[in-house]
């Protein structure tokens, strides 16, 4: 596929009104003729961390994780975890990279990982994940629901969510308020 858009950001546009999706920051992880698959990364879990998910989970190990946000990377398969997280860690055949910088883990692995003596460096946690089917997420880019930018560490790690929105339109040069929902008419 000529044109995938794995490992970018798509930036939502103000005229989004689905709450799922108002000001969000997706990080693409796969995109082929097939489908898309990406990770919302500015929209935590209400009332959950990851200590208490991991808990959950029963997952023990020497280092718990601080108090960081479990996201809800999208609508789809809310009750599947993925790690985002740098490429110091890998999985044999359960790692896939993403962009540089970026791998992305499905499996248990990566959560007894997250809480062993030498973790990721970097990592995030997201329940569920946002699809599109063929040719969706395209329409969609032509419809100007989603800006794209490039994948920027600080925004796909950094636990400020309140501001990745505004921050991710910012380094692809566009002013959130400036942005209009809505067209002139002639």
């Amino acid at each position: 596929m000529e044109d995938s858009f794995a490992g970018k950001l798509l930036i939502a546009s103000p005229g989004i009104e689905d709450p799922r999706f108002r000001q969000a920051v997706i990080l693409i992880c796969t995109h082929n003729e097939d489908h898309a698959m990406g990770l919302v990364l500015n929209k935590a879990a209400e009332d959950l961390s990851l200590p208490e998910l991991l808990d959950q989970l029963g997952v023990d190990g020497d280092e718990a994780p601080d108090d960081r946000h479990v996201l809800l990377g999208g609508p789809v398969g809310k009750d599947r975890g993925f790690v985002l997280h740098s490429e110091d860690y890998d999985s044999d055949g359960a790692t896939l990279s993403v962009c540089d910088g970026v791998c992305l883990t499905a499996t248990r692995d990566i959560l007894h990982a997250m809480t062993s003596e030498s973790p990721p460096e970097r990592y995030v946690l997201a329940l569920g994940y946002s699809g599109w089917s063929a040719g969706q997420l395209e329409q969609e880019l032509a419809d100007n629901v989603w800006l794209v930018g490039d994948a920027d560490l600080p925004l796909v790690f950094d636990h400020s969510l309140d501001t990745k929105w505004s921050r991710a339109l910012t380094r692809i040069g566009v002013s959130p308020d400036r942005l209009q929902v809505s067209g002139g008419r002639a």
